[in-house]
């Protein structure tokens, strides 16, 4: 059933964190109020368009733009020799196995994947931009290309950057190798299978744009652009663009999704800021939905083989984890993270293995480059571990669900160390998946697969037990790991003395409702209410410092951080309170906004009334400063891990392959909830894309090089009509480690539905002997399978 909303003056100062306040963006968004970067115009702005390879791997020989800069209405072509500038796209995310070729800004000899930009032309309209673009001349020589990352590790592979010598971006393992093979050499049963996560492009709403606007009297370069990491963007930009960072202001307006698309720096936006920095001169620069398919880093892109070890009982005693990931041409911002750290890190599940060991080998292949998309390395983990529990199961023949419930890490077992590096903060796994079959009626349900089977009808249940790492934490922790930024965030919250309200997060929200649960969390701190909070972020003039969105981190860490200097306000009110009772501050008591001595609760004065007090400062302790602000940066003990049982049921025709999704039940554990009705949609979100990549969605490049799914012709993405109506339910676990208890749902959906569908497909089809089937499970697949096993007969 879903959840109502509210209307905030309905609610009570004391329940405001956890009521499903209405969402307060959104009037704007469905009116078309909403500021979007290519919404904002400047006088005397001009248009940038990109000249890009069509071949997914060539040298260039030549580049011609005589042509181009002869039109009418063209200001500028620049070429990679035109800009004296550093000009390389930096890593973020540094290993030790890890090859980092260069990643130029404009290729200047080879282009190494389709949409490789090569020049950039700048015009009075954004049509004859583009038009001047397709008219430079380039003279390319073809080269062999390679675009899957199992073909790009053998030895006669063409190689992407011959300075390396081979294609080996990195060569990572974690784990006791010598411990999982002697578990594999004990085992009364081994399963194996080789999986597959296909390529997919992030397709947000709104695609990738910039506007950028320098002041040559000042210096001050403004770039308003698709962020979700503002103050990340100002610091590489900076540098790749030799700009002082000081005198870069970065801001991101209303941005129309990103899931994680918008975390990378590109070359794009830099080369917008370059050309108006040239020209003295606005530059817009807004890519076509062609350019993102062609351009946006890809996700996912593994090839893995993996193998699980039982006892005699069917406990899981090991489980190896082989696997090939695709990096793309380049290098991207926290590319190497995302198969090694996020990805490995998370290989127990909600398991209790006691050996674990993966290896992964990245590669550089010619597609663009591959890094962070909705769970970046969680979902392909988890698509793993749960395929693997569901054929293991079936290989002892027991229910899947009692056999993941027999091998679930025990309630009164956390915090867990895993055996891959993480400690779980706490859980209750047998709780949701409890949840999750009562749901389904779970025994009828199987009780009816067998009648209708005995029909020639085929339904199947599929469970996928997730588990998720958001927050990474802490910085220090995080350094060791090779990340190349503090991951801590920041937040300013500040009482005018009226009485209101300004809280300021190094966060970017893009469509979460920031504005929403971050006036909760203040407003339940304060005790104020609700619409006298105003929430500032996105802006690195508004906000010194902030690490951004991304990860399912802002609530465990930016929401954490805004609670922790609301906290700081509130003690330095009682202070002043304190000092206008004449009283000791141990014997003042806050309560819903109002301070007041224990014991006499009728004598109170608000915190509002201590606003003014305090900017007045006629009554305030002698050694105390005016004014009421708080700043914090906070930084986590550890990650948060929600976790949750995603159910599946699903009716598949063998003679035509079509699937149709008759339930999909979804159990989440993500802590507390700071708004239940934002974390539903978060979830019916997340599901919607996980869904999509189980049965639509898959970048495809032939031979070549050439994307043959370059537009939404080729590249299905799911319609409202796709997607079934999603149960949804939840238990509360809470972190033990953050002032809120919350832990993160952004990606939840996402890192569950894959394998949910994907199981619950097969276990139709065991009567004709189907196990795994590739995504995306297309009807043409599907029916392939039943074929390929004799279509049951």
């Amino acid at each position: 059933m879903s959840i109502e909303t509210i209307d905030a003056e309905d609610v009570e100062v004391e329940e405001v964190l956890g009521s499903a306040i209405k969402r307060r963006e959104d009037p704007s968004l469905i009116t078309g109020r909403a500021e979007y970067t290519d919404d904002i115009q400047r006088p005397n702005m001009a248009h940038m368009a990109v000249t890009r390879s069509q071949y997914g791997h060539a040298t260039i020989e030549s580049i011609d733009t005589s042509e181009a800069e002869a039109m009418d209405g063209v200001i500028a072509v620049y070429t990679a020799e035109d800009f004296d500038v550093p000009g390389e796209l930096p890593v973020g995310w540094l290993l030790d196995s890890l090859r980092t070729p260069a990643h130029p800004i404009l290729a200047s000899e080879r282009v190494r994947y389709q949409g490789d930009a090569v020049a950039v032309v700048v015009a009075d309209d954004r049509y004859v931009a583009q038009e001047a673009a397709n008219a430079v001349d380039v003279d390319y020589d073809r080269l062999d290309a390679v675009t899957d990352p199992d073909e790009a590790l053998e030895d006669d592979a063409p190689v992407l950057h011959e300075e390396e010598g081979d294609n080996v971006a990195l060569d990572w393992e974690l784990g006791d190798a010598e411990k999982t093979d002697a578990a594999f050499e004990d085992a009364a049963t081994v399963v194996e299978a080789d999986l597959h996560n296909q390529y997919l492009i992030p397709n947000a709403m709104e695609p990738r744009a910039t506007v950028a606007e320098y002041n040559a009297g000042s210096g001050d370069l403004e770039v308003n652009m698709t962020s979700q990491n503002p103050h990340l963007h100002r610091l590489l930009m900076s540098g790749v663009i030799d700009h002082p960072e000081h005198k870069l202001h970065i801001r991101a307006p209303d941005v129309g999704g990103g899931f994680g698309s918008k975390i990378h720096h590109y070359a794009d936006e830099a080369l917008t800021a370059l050309c108006a920095r040239e020209l003295e001169r606005p530059v817009k620069w807004v890519a076509t939905r062609t350019e993102t398919y062609e351009t946006d880093a890809l996700g996912r892109g593994h090839v893995t083989h993996a193998k699980m070890a039982l006892d005699e009982d069917g406990n899981i005693t090991g489980f190896d984890v082989d696997t090939k990931a695709s990096l793309g041409a380049y290098l991207s911002t926290f590319a190497p993270a995302v198969p090694t750290y996020l990805y490995g890190t998370l290989l127990s599940g909600q398991y209790d293995i006691p050996a674990i060991h993966v290896a992964v080998e990245g590669a550089f292949t010619n597609v663009p480059p591959v890094d962070a998309y909705r769970g970046a390395g969680r979902p392909e983990a988890s698509y793993v571990v749960e395929r693997m529990m569901t054929l293991a199961a079936r290989e002892i023949d027991e229910d899947p669900a009692e056999f993941r419930r027999k091998n679930f890490v025990g309630a009164d077992d956390f915090p867990y160390q895993t055996e891959v590096a993480v400690e779980y903060d706490s859980g209750d796994y047998e709780k949701t998946l409890d949840e999750a079959l009562d749901a389904l009626d779970y025994d009828e349900l199987r009780e009816r697969q067998e009648e209708l089977r005995d029909e020639d009808r085929y339904i199947g249940v599929g469970l996928s037990a997730y588990i998720e790492a958001c927050g990474l934490a802490p910085s220090e922790l995080a350094g060791q790991l090779g990340a190349q930024a503090g991951l801590w965030e920041s937040s300013l919250v500040r009482m005018q003395s009226s009485g209101t309200v300004t809280a300021y997060c190094g966060t970017s929200g893009h469509g979460q409702g920031h504005g929403t649960t971050y006036a909760q969390i203040i407003a339940d701190e304060l005790g104020v209410p609700y619409d006298d909070v105003e929430i500032v972020e996105g802006d690195t003039d508004e906000v010194p410092q902030g690490m951004g969105t991304y990860g399912s981190r802002s609530a465990a860490v930016g929401g954490s951080s805004l609670a922790t200097s609301a906290g700081k306000i509130v003690e330095k009110a009682r202070q002043i309170a304190a000092h206008q009772f004449e009283a000791d501050e141990e014997d003042v008591e806050f309560e819903n906004g109002e301070f007041h001595l224990a014991g006499a609760p009728d004598e109170s004065v608000t915190i509002q009334e201590i606003a003014g007090q305090a900017y007045l400062a006629h009554d305030i302790p002698d050694d105390m400063e005016p004014g009421l602000e708080a700043t914090s940066f906070y930084d986590p003990e550890n990650f948060t891990f929600p976790f949750g049982l995603h159910a599946c049921v699903v009716e598949v025709d063998p003679e035509s392959g079509e699937i149709d999704i008759e339930r999909y039940v979804a159990v989440d554990d993500v802590g507390n909830q700071i708004n239940p009705k934002i974390v539903e949609g978060q979830v019916h979100g997340g599901v919607a894309q996980g869904l999509g990549q189980a049965l639509y969605e898959g970048a495809q490049y032939d031979d070549n090089g050439t994307l043959l799914t370059g537009s939404m012709q080729d590249y299905v993405v799911p319609k409202a009509e796709h997607i079934p109506e999603i149960e949804t339910r939840s238990t509360v676990t809470p972190c033990p480690h953050n002032p809120l208890g919350v832990k993160g749902v952004g990606e939840a959906g996402t890192i569950a539905a894959p394998q949910a569908l994907v199981n619950a497909v097969t276990d139709a089809l065991q009567p004709f002997g189907v196990d795994d089937i590739e995504m995306p499970l297309t009807p043409e697949r599907v029916w392939r399978a039943v074929e390929e096993n004799g279509g049951g007969n």
